[in-house]
């Protein structure tokens, strides 16, 4: 693997992962045009581009792993396992019905599973990075927590999966510094960005933006946990 050659800085085993293999350069740029148009459409409030763009967006991203993991592997089938419930978790999302506690379901499972995916691979525990972490959750369960009503429960169990995802995945990071590792590093904390601006947009007040951040973030993340496959 890439991250196993130690005279590759990150920066050059990455753009090596797509001069070694352009069938996933093709998807990606795929999976970004898609998401371009989910987002466009998000603006538009045309909800054709929506309902086609968006699912299509994290199946091109599902198939990256597909395609170029190996599915023989543990982690691989985690995290493949975790994107199909994180398309179940968008089509839930996206519509017209809401359908929020569906969703919220469905990203929460695809968490536990990511959870178990990173929890395979070698980690510490960084006190200053936990504490942080931690705080992170709590400051923004303390934000929402006026404006959830019957939802606080749900919510505060979700904000705490979510947290310990990211602090796993960051965990790694610091433990190895390797391209995978890295991949898994980015994905955590944007997935972190795109549910803390989501439930912000949804519960406490709509910012400008608020689309195109959660969407970026989040595509993002799935395809950066997809591409960690690769690594």
């Amino acid at each position: 693997m890439l991250d196993q050659i130690p005279n590759y800085t990150l920066s050059s085993q990455f753009l090596a992962l797509f001069a070694e293999t352009p069938f996933i350069l093709g998807i990606s740029i795929a999976v970004f045009i898609s998401a371009f148009l989910t987002i466009l459409g998000k603006y538009l409030k045309n909800d054709k581009l929506i309902y086609i763009f968006k699912p299509l967006t994290t199946a091109l991203i599902l198939s990256i792993v597909f395609v170029g993991g190996d599915l023989s592997n543990t982690f691989t089938k985690l995290i493949s396992l975790a994107l199909i419930f994180s398309l179940a978790g968008d089509v839930y999302l996206m519509l017209p019905k809401d359908r929020f506690i569906e969703g919220l379901a469905s990203f929460l499972t695809a968490h536990i599973i990511l959870i178990v995916a990173l929890s395979l691979q070698p980690f510490g525990i960084t006190w200053w990075w936990l504490l942080s972490i931690a705080i992170v959750g709590l400051v923004m369960f303390r934000i929402l927590s006026p404006h959830l009503k019957n939802l606080k429960i749900p919510v505060a169990v979700y904000i705490s999966v979510i947290v310990v995802m990211a602090w796993i995945g960051c965990e790694g990071w610091l433990a190895s510094f390797t391209l995978s590792s890295s991949f898994i590093a980015v994905g955590s904390f944007l997935f972190l960005i795109s549910d803390g601006a989501l439930a912000l947009n949804r519960f406490r007040a709509n910012f400008k933006g608020a689309e195109a951040t959660v969407l970026t973030t989040y595509f993002l993340a799935i395809w950066f946990f997809a591409l960690s496959t690769l690594a």
